[in-house]
């Protein structure tokens, strides 16, 4: 199948319906919620042209205040694990923690919710120090073609990006990278894609659709239209029957999700949970993966779920109060 024809000849529910049937029969219809949880807001690179912390790179004088408190870190970890949600990745920026502070991070979470952790924290040679608590790597590729890449994220080297994963996969860790649809690039580029996903045997592929950012060069950027996002999923599981996809969309393209749970999604992230959970915003989530005909694992609406859990830290209970109070004060919110 000529996938990058079908797409320019819009033949996309001919995909869909190729890619379902390859998701259910390969993965079945499960499908996870992923939180990916962000240590800071500073990034040492903070040139990327689409990225929220390069219009923030300016605003911070002092990076150590823009890294989060470990306990609110690790309470968002023992909630996660309370709703039945997955950790996508540990995102902290470039430059701003050392190694032996993100190792210590990961084994906590690992302690708190029984699972070892991915990692997203730029490119690192460190990947030795770490141990059973990380399971993969994810390098932040955001556009595959080589050219278009160096032009939106001049400070983010592909090649060292795939060092680091050949790197990881020597250690035995797994390998995901992250593409982001709707910065500009080109049908054809999905070639690229499908070469990096070859050349370095990635195990996940996380798509994030744009999110136009104030103070970015996208601000006045729409969003890539849900069938075009669609294609470009559908196009890489019928590809690559067995990876791993994750998809992201943002809280005004919900709709997106039941057609992109059809293309071959196993699990739904970018969310701002706290500001979801229990409300509309939440059981629309919900509602999308019931009309998709897929199996929700984990809630997005069950209040209950968020004081169930033994925890073993006392230190932590004031943070995970602010959060689940959050919660409570956001289910009757009526705009994101």
């Amino acid at each position: 199948m000529d996938l990058i024809k079908k797409i320019n000849n819009k033949e996309i529910f001919d995909l869909l319906i190729e890619a379902n049937k390859i998701t259910e029969r390969v993965h079945g219809k499960e499908i996870t919620l992923e939180r990916a949880i962000f240590l800071s807001w500073w990034c040492e690179k903070g040139d990327c042209k689409f990225c929220y912390m390069s219009s923030q790179k300016d605003r911070i004088d002092n990076p150590d205040k823009a890294k989060r408190h470990v306990k609110g870190i690790y309470a968002e970890a023992e909630l996660t694990k309370r709703m039945g949600w997955n950790i996508e990745f540990l995102s902290g920026g470039y430059g701003i923690y050392t190694t032996e502070e993100i190792k210590e991070i990961s084994e906590t979470i690992y302690d708190i919710t029984d699972n070892p952790v991915w990692l997203n924290i730029g490119i690192t040679e460190d990947l030795d120090k770490y141990g059973e608590e990380i399971i993969g790597v994810t390098g932040a590729i955001e556009t595959a073609n080589p050219d278009f890449h160096n032009e939106i994220c001049p400070s983010k080297s592909i090649t060292d990006i795939k060092n680091m994963l050949r790197t990881a996969g020597e250690l035995g860790y797994k390998k995901a990278i992250t593409i982001i649809i709707g910065l500009g690039e080109e049908i054809e580029h999905l070639n690229d894609l499908f070469d990096l996903i070859e050349e370095l045997d990635i195990d996940r592929v996380i798509f994030y659709s744009l999110n136009p950012h104030p103070d970015t060069e996208y601000h006045l950027t729409p969003q890539p239209a849900s069938l075009y996002y669609a294609s470009i999923v559908a196009a890489t599981r019928i590809k690559f029957p067995n990876i791993e996809i994750i998809t992201g969309t943002w809280t005004d393209n919900l709709a997106n999700m039941g057609v992109l749970l059809k293309a071959g999604s196993n699990g739904l992230t970018k969310f701002p949970l706290f500001k979801m959970y229990g409300n509309r915003f939440g059981k629309r989530v919900e509602e999308e993966v019931f009309w998709a005909d897929k199996e929700l694992k984990g809630s997005f609406s069950d209040m209950t779920l968020l004081t169930k859990g033994n925890n073993l830290r006392p230190e932590l209970e004031p943070y995970i109060q602010r959060y689940i109070d959050m919660c409570y004060d956001n289910l009757d919110i009526k705009k994101i």
